[in-house]
């Protein structure tokens, strides 16, 4: 039947269809598109012919197993093509929204992308169209990955988005989806933003986080899904399935889940991004396989793609967590987790069965290769790779690994089975047949009201009502069409004051989106305030802080309570992480806490449009005293009771509180 293939001079147009579906061929067959490769046809089917040979070889048979397409590829590839796969680095350069060429990265065969940037998608789906096309036209024709942090939430740090025209819905931070204890809603999120990622070209997640939080001062807190193990697991499964499908597949986005075997177990919040917080201490007996692996174990029964390593090491200090011991002496080997034998392959791969690849964190096998700082680059990408690491993150030269095999440092037996997995991955994703997406198209899916309409249900389900007051024989909450008429509503962000723009925008959209609201600017006419305290600290900083106040940008805090004390205030706090509120607190008449959402949700729960279930994701710490005392590897529900904040109703903001209106 091979012989019978003929050479089509002409590719495939591309696919009236959705993207991604049959092309109209029979059997079930893909899509198939080439731009810079032939197509080969056998009847009604079509092949790209890849390597430019004029016949179908296995791998570019879609009809075969993908593990016989797979072995078929890594016999034809060079060591210096299998290096070249397995890194993953930044974005190739683009000027005008064209590629600049040539690219010495995609002509070393580097296949995995990351992409920071969040322009409209038909400019995303341009950007991988160029990749894609150059990538094909390569000797093997292999396709291009490219890979995004989170894009549907808003991030101190990583990839940020709201609300816009061509941009990819806007729901709740993982903190605020963890809030609404909605597992259906959270796969329903997954699922519509695998849509608008797929049909946009990206197709490969850095996330999501199943850290989890057991120490406050950490300033990752907010990529998370909070402090309890159960809830976090339960979330962490929902969004592989939404992301992946049933299984991972053509209309797939794969997931990376991070940070194994759990980035949560802080010293004083430091971060292992930084070499004062290189190590994870452990020193509650136990406290890993209790509190820090159940998300991980949820994420393999999802069946998530690849798992990302964090930077730190495991401290000898720690508590016995359990596991088979490095030697007679020590607990751990004390390097980093994507360096660390026991940890990936011991633990990760055997006990917990992870049959997927490990990807490291960007620059783990770098600068930040902790523990094995005085390893040469070919010694520390060996021993990653030994360890079982399959491809490395914030490397852009595979030099160090093509040398590590010929100076017999690694095997090249290594080597294949990285590429193998990395290979498998890209086949299930069907980017072998067809990488190419249609622009509009994905305006298309990112425009659709139906999308929206979803994450706002998601902001108003994430909202916490923390306080409601009885003021005049009445609770501040709700204020209802009875109660508005009469209510002059003073409004002020923070940071920023009353002639802030931030203050402004809030205004404006708060009186757009609810008219009937009167808002005054005069404090002393005012019979109601709304104040929204947004304190932010980034982990770029190195310095973990909570406390509310110039360190974490709110520099006027006295005029919070000054409006607090004057007209009865409802006070919303912004949680990226559990912020020490015990200035900002005790003085509000009701207090909202809110993770990452439109102003419009607020105003539905204030209004009583919307009735509030948010539950706490995390416990709220008393003050600094408890955050001082508090044990960095534990959840806030296991401290002592002091350890939580208490109001002065006699309410304690631990895990799962929230209040309702009925």
């Amino acid at each position: 039947t091979i012989a019978a293939l003929m050479l089509s001079s002409l590719a495939i147009p591309y696919a009236s269809a959705e993207p991604g579906k049959s092309n109209g061929n029979k059997q079930n067959a893909p899509s198939v598109e080439a731009r810079s490769k032939q197509i080969l046809t056998q009847g009604e089917k079509k092949f790209k012919d890849l390597n430019n040979n004029g016949r179908l070889d296995p791998y570019e048979n879609w009809q075969v197993p993908i593990d016989v397409r797979v072995k078929d590829l890594v016999k034809k590839m060079t060591l210096e093509e299998k290096a070249g796969m397995m890194l993953i680095t930044e974005f190739p350069q683009f000027k005008d929204n064209k590629l600049v060429l040539p690219n010495k990265l995609i002509n070393q065969n580097t296949r995995y992308y990351i992409f920071r940037q969040t322009p409209t998608t038909d400019v995303i789906a341009n950007y991988n169209n160029q990749l894609q096309e150059v990538a094909e036209g390569s000797r093997l024709g292999i396709p291009i990955v490219i890979t995004s942090n989170p894009r549907n939430h808003a991030s101190t740090d990583y990839t940020n988005n709201s609300e816009g025209a061509g941009l990819h819905s806007f729901w709740p931070g993982p903190l605020g989806l963890a809030a609404t204890r909605d597992t259906s809603l959270v796969k329903d999120f997954a699922e519509t933003a695998a849509k608008e990622w797929r049909a946009s070209g990206i197709r490969k997640v850095y996330g999501y986080t199943a850290d989890i939080a057991t120490d406050p001062l950490w300033a990752r807190i907010e990529d998370t899904f909070g402090e309890q193990p159960e809830l976090a697991s339960d979330m962490i499964y929902n969004v592989i399935k939404g992301f992946h499908g049933k299984e991972l597949g053509k209309d797939s986005v794969s997931i990376t889940v991070k940070h194994f075997p759990g980035g949560g177990a802080r010293d004083n919040g430091l971060d292992p991004h930084f070499v004062e917080g290189k190590f994870n201490p452990y020193p509650t007996e136990g406290s890993l396989l209790k509190y820090h692996i159940p998300t991980f174990k949820a994420a393999i029964a999802a069946g998530v793609s690849s798992v990302m390593p964090y930077y730190a090491f495991p401290s000898n200090t720690s508590a016995d967590q359990g596991l088979p011991w490095f030697n007679e002496t020590q607990q751990f080997e004390e390097v980093g987790f994507a360096l660390n034998k026991a940890i990936i392959m011991d633990l990760l791969r055997g006990q917990l069965g992870f049959k997927g690849y490990v990807n490291s964190d960007t620059g783990a096998v770098g600068n930040n290769a902790w523990g094995a700082e005085g390893l040469t680059p070919e010694q520390k990408f060996a021993k990653a790779i030994d360890a079982g690491t399959n491809i490395i993150s914030g490397a852009s030269d595979p030099t160090p690994i093509i040398n590590a095999v010929k100076n017999g440092l690694l095997a090249e037996e290594k080597v294949d089975e990285s590429v193998t997995f990395l290979l498998n991955e890209m086949m299930k994703l069907g980017l072998f047949e067809n990488p190419y997406v249609d622009g509009q198209y994905a305006l298309n899916v990112v425009n659709n009201p139906e999308s929206q309409k979803k994450a706002d249900e998601a902001h108003r389900k994430s909202l916490v009502l923390l306080r409601n007051d009885t003021v005049n024989g009445k609770k501040v909450l709700p204020l209802g069409d009875s109660e508005i008429k009469d209510v002059k509503l003073y409004i002020e962000m923070f940071p920023g004051g009353n002639d802030a723009a931030a203050t402004r925008k809030l205004k404006e959209t708060i009186q757009k989106y609810d008219p009937s609201i009167t808002v005054t600017d005069n404090l002393a006419e005012a019979t109601h305030a709304f104040v929204w305290v947004r304190p932010v600290q980034s982990n770029w900083d190195n310095n973990p802080r909570i406390t509310v106040g110039p360190e974490t940008g709110i520099n006027n805090v006295d005029k919070i309570i000054e409006i607090q004390k004057k007209v009865p205030t409802i006070t919303a706090i912004n949680f990226t992480n559990p912020w020490l509120i015990d200035q900002i607190e005790p003085n509000a008449a009701a207090v909202i806490s809110t993770f990452g959402v439109k102003a419009e949700a607020i105003v539905d729960v204030i209004r009583g449009k919307f009735n509030p279930t948010g539950k706490l994701p995390f416990t709220i710490p008393a003050n600094k005293a408890a955050v001082d005392n508090e044990v960095g590897d534990i959840p806030g529900y296991v401290e002592d009771p002091s350890y939580v904040y208490k109001n002065k109703n006699g309410d304690s903001y631990g895990f799962d509180f929230g209040l309702t209106y009925k």
